[in-house]
């Protein structure tokens, strides 16, 4: 466990080391199987595979990101657009956020384990059924390690979490714990799922009021408070940036008043969660047609 936060080279010399993940995977799915999701070698294992989840896209192995990425070179060569990674239209990013991820294998090894759907079932089996709290961060931050970035493979995990493995009640029961870390792991994990817009409607549906009741009535007491503030701030701005429906159930959840006392106080200790309130008003009055709702 130790060994595996030593940075990217130590990280890289545990991943290719023969059987060490697929050994990982293979005891937390007997302790899970043995309803043991509580005991301290569970916790070990999940939080090394959460240390060799991060920076994963950046640092795979060239054959795997070849394999990854050659499926949205083919798209974009179509898309008339200069460049594989170069600004494009919001139309043209949506279509490469349905681009499936390959290498989907039955039976992963080895490193494909980390991204594999098998492995992200395990973090939401864990999450829903562990009361360890450094178990539950783990699982949530392996998760919002998956799911950073802007390529197939985050798209394509957001994707399972919610639509395919259902998780998302699971990670909504966290953001109602009392442990600061992992409630703040849980934001952060539903604002990476939030950037993906196909998901964003079905993410509102099931958390946006859970959401709204994380946010302080006025701008929290401590510096993890206040980056949690920031982040659900940040999230309901991607759930209601496109969206006059979303906005309005963040109206009906008596989000406004919370989102305007948090805006207005410009100390510099809190200014991250303020700016982050302020984003997010100025989105919410670009739905012109809300705004007699907002002025009632």
């Amino acid at each position: 466990r130790n060994m595996s936060s030593a940075g990217p080279e130590g990280r890289k010399k545990m991943r290719e080391c023969d059987g060490l993940i697929d050994s990982l995977v293979y005891y937390i799915q007997g302790a899970i199987a043995d309803h043991e999701p509580n005991d301290k070698a569970t916790e070990n294992c999940v939080c090394i595979l959460h240390n060799l989840s991060y920076q994963l896209e950046i640092e795979l192995p060239e054959s795997y990101a070849q394999s990854i990425y050659m499926q949205r070179r083919n798209i974009s060569s179509n898309d008339k657009t200069p460049g594989c990674f170069g600004t494009r239209s919001r139309k043209v990013k949506e279509k490469h956020q349905d681009t499936p991820l390959p290498e989907e294998r039955s039976n992963p090894k080895g490193v494909e384990s980390l991204w594999h759907s098998t492995l992200i079932r395990i973090y939401l089996s864990l999450i829903a059924k562990s009361t360890r709290n450094y178990t539950q961060e783990a699982s949530l931050g392996a998760l919002q390690n998956l799911t950073a970035g802007t390529g197939p493979m985050p798209f394509a995990v957001a994707r399972t979490v919610v639509q395919k493995a259902n998780g998302l009640p699971s990670i909504r029961t966290m953001l109602h714990v009392s442990h600061p870390a992992v409630k703040k792991t849980a934001v952060s994990l539903l604002r990476n799922l939030s950037r993906n817009t196909s998901l964003q409607n079905d993410i509102a549906r099931e958390v946006l009021p859970d959401l709204v009741a994380v946010l302080p009535e006025s701008v929290p007491g401590s510096d993890v408070a206040c980056e949690t503030t920031a982040s659900v701030c940040y999230t309901l701005y991607n759930l209601t940036q496109s969206s006059s429906h979303n906005a309005r159930l963040l109206l009906s959840a008596d989000g406004l008043p919370k989102v305007i006392a948090i805006s207005m106080n410009d100390s510099n200790m809190f200014s991250k969660a303020s700016r982050a309130a302020s984003v997010l008003l100025y989105s919410l009055w670009s739905h012109t047609d809300l705004h007699n709702a907002y002025k009632k």
